[in-house]
């Protein structure tokens, strides 16, 4: 069995006598505590407390390596005086995952014990739930698969004065294979981004790009990622009108910790064009054949992230600038951000690629 390493206690906000001391499991390497370092929550007060522990935690690795570990979200549970529970860290820049949310009613997940009965708690570990969710509303039940989706660009609506208008995009990926497999790091994605003109006086929406992907993704190491595919962007319109981009793309993200909590990510990005068109054989003059993300980001506190992107032959590109705040920070009720987005250069619409444009907008993400 492997070793359990005790760590200072953290006290949660609750009364003074409720006290929780987290001892985590030590990870063979930072490859090993990527699938998730077990740690057990002793309530070592006189009170219930909320089964969360510290958002972060340090480890080091068998190996020596220094780590820090980063809560994932779990159901809401308590623990008992004199009883533990079991939650999951990962390393910091993982744990941004859909927490599990079951029905009224729905039994407590495993990991939630008694007694503590010393190295060896009684229970296993918690593993993913990815079996079919059910959520009652007033239009019927509905169901899904939802630990299969996550969110892939940001999902936000934002609005700026004059011919910026409104700005609004929904997007996910969905992991269609679980499991070790090969065909696990399968994803499909889709984003819709629309223009919306507030300024004009029936308000219409003027530009809209449909976005799907299917790419593969796979993690290298604990901070880098790296994944390849095929995206298709279109405007939806007809053979006279139709613009339809279809890219093989390379990406990676490599995070750097930063201390306190901050890192700071770089994506590059590199495609090529296959196929037509439509009416735009001029488009990579517009959008290039790259770009370069960077974000500086702190958990639960502030995000921002600019991407370049252009083409060296023509001179033409442009950048887009993306700020985001949780409103949770003021009532843990709110889940949304504070966001803004400012962009300038060409092709922020696809059918309109080819004017240049300087836009800022301000407003709300659901995820970011």
């Amino acid at each position: 069995m492997r070793s359990l390493i005790p760590i200072a206690a953290a006290t949660l906000a609750l009364p003074a006598a409720a006290q929780v001391r987290a001892v985590p499991t030590q990870p063979d390497s930072e490859a090993g505590a990527l699938r998730g370092v077990e740690v057990i929550l002793i309530n070592e007060g006189s009170a219930a407390v909320a089964a969360e522990g510290p958002r972060t935690i340090e480890v080091t690795a068998a190996d020596g390596t220094r780590l820090i570990l980063e809560r994932l979200p779990a159901p809401a549970a308590t623990i008992q005086p004199g009883s533990f529970a079991k939650a999951r860290y990962v390393p910091t820049g993982y744990a941004a995952r859909p927490a599990y949310k079951p029905l009224p009613g729905a039994p407590l997940p495993e990991g939630v014990g008694t007694a503590w009965t010393g190295d060896s708690p009684a229970t296993a570990p918690r593993t993913p739930d990815t079996g079919e969710r059910e959520t009652p509303t007033a239009s019927g039940t509905r169901s899904g698969f939802l630990d299969r989706f996550t969110p892939h660009e940001p999902v936000y609506g934002a609005f700026g004065l004059g011919d910026s208008g409104g700005k609004l995009q929904v997007s996910f990926a969905f992991q269609p294979i679980g499991g070790e497999s090969a065909f696990s790091h399968l994803r499909f994605a889709y984003t819709q981004t629309m223009f919306w003109r507030l300024d004009l006086p029936s308000g219409p929406f003027t530009h809209t790009t449909y976005s799907p992907e299917v790419y593969v993704e796979r993690a290298i190491d604990p901070s880098a990622t790296i994944g390849l595919g095929w995206r298709h962007d279109s405007n939806g319109e007809g053979d006279a009108t139709s613009i339809d981009s279809n890219r093989i793309f390379l990406r990676a993200t490599k995070a750097f910790d930063l201390g306190d909590g901050w890192r700071a990510e770089v994506t590059p990005q590199a495609w090529v064009y296959v196929g037509k068109q439509g009416v735009a054989p001029d488009l990579d003059r517009y959008w290039g054949n790259g770009s370069l993300g960077l974000a500086l980001v702190k958990p639960d506190s502030l995000k921002l992230a600019l991407t370049l992107r252009g083409s060296p032959d023509s001179g033409r590109g442009a950048a887009e600038l993306f700020a985001s705040w949780p409103l949770a920070r003021i009532d843990d009720d709110l889940g949304f951000y504070l966001f803004a987005q400012g962009f300038t250069g060409y092709g922020e619409a696809l059918d309109d690629h080819r004017r240049r444009a300087t836009h800022a907008r301000i407003g709300i993400a659901l995820t970011r």
